[in-house]
Order: C-alpha cells, then structure tokens, then sequence
C-alpha cells in the first residue's frame, strides 16, 4: 500500500497552534500525535502540507522556516516517525498563489513524483480548507477537532468521511478500515 499516502495537515493537526511556530521551543506535540503518526507510517507515505503566511508576513525568513522544519522533522524521527516531504506554501492569504491550501497543486506534483494513488490516499487536517484539498483530488479526509478543528466544525461545506477527536483516533480509522 506504499503507493498510498497520508497527507497531513502541521500545526492544529500534528502539534499545537501556537501562531506562528518557528522555534522548538514553541513545538507542542498534540497527545496522540506521534502514536497516530507511527500508526500510518506502517501502511503510508508520510506528507505535511502547511500554510505557512507568517512567511510572506515576514515573521520568519523562508531560510527560518526551512530550517526550524528541519528540525522539527528530526524531533519526529526521534520518535521513530518518517516525513517524505514536507511542502509550505509562504503567502498570505490575500496573496493569489497556486499553492495555498485548498488547492491541490502540492498534492498534483507528489502524486506525480511519488506515482500516489490519491484514491487510497487521506488528507487529515483541522480546516475546512484541508477537507476541501483532499475532496478536490478525490482523496478520503479526516477532519480533526484538535486545532482549529472546533472552532471551524460548522464552517465544513461538504462532510468529511470520517471526524475525528485528534490525530490518534484519526490513525485508528484509517488503519481498521
């Protein structure tokens, strides 16, 4: 099933919003996350897709934001947990850009590269947009109530296959189905 990926949504989903999150000491795993994450590393490709508009605001340099990922990625892999790629769109959200979640232009280009079957795939997020991203590209989604998930439950257009607590429960979902 390696042909199948997971593609998640960062902050709200994986680790607490804490706004602009540059800096590991501001990195707060959500509880669950990384069990949910080692979960569907068994079965699927790992990829975050974030927003990252503190960029085009100019609260972190792109090199910032590179690097503080970098990082990030190695806390995971500390706890055992792979990341393929991670893909940040830097604009704003009145920016026009090709790349800002809801569009599927990363995923398009993943899909390619990594010969994905978006059929068999997931997005999980806690924003509208990310159900919108994985339901443009025919992919199953898993909305998150961690995050902004709550807040943004009513906003949903259209339901998502499957809502979840947090990302733990998410894993256990998309594993027993």
């Amino acid at each position: 099933m390696m042909n199948s990926a997971i593609f998640l949504d960062r902050d709200g989903t994986i680790n607490e919003d804490v706004g602009d999150l540059f800096a590991l000491d501001k990195l707060r795993f959500i509880p669950g996350a990384l069990e949910g994450l080692r979960m569907l590393q068994e079965k699927y490709r790992l990829f975050i897709i974030t927003n990252q508009p503190g960029i085009g605001r100019g609260v972190a340099t792109e090199k910032q934001y590179l690097n503080f990922q970098d990082e990030y990625e190695g806390e995971l892999k500390k706890d055992g947990i792979n990341i393929a790629l991670t893909l940040h769109c830097p604009h704003r959200k009145e920016e026009v850009c090709e790349c800002r979640k809801p569009s599927p232009y990363f995923i398009r280009s993943l899909e390619k590269n990594y010969a994905l079957d978006l059929k068999r795939s997931y997005v999980i997020g806690d924003h509208p947009s990310d159900m919108v991203m994985g339901q443009n590209i025919g992919a199953h989604t898993v909305y998150v109530l961690t995050g902004h998930g709550a807040d943004h439950r009513n906003d949903l257009k259209t339901p998502p296959d499957h809502i979840a607590k947090d990302l733990k429960e998410a894993a256990e979902w998309i594993v027993g189905r």
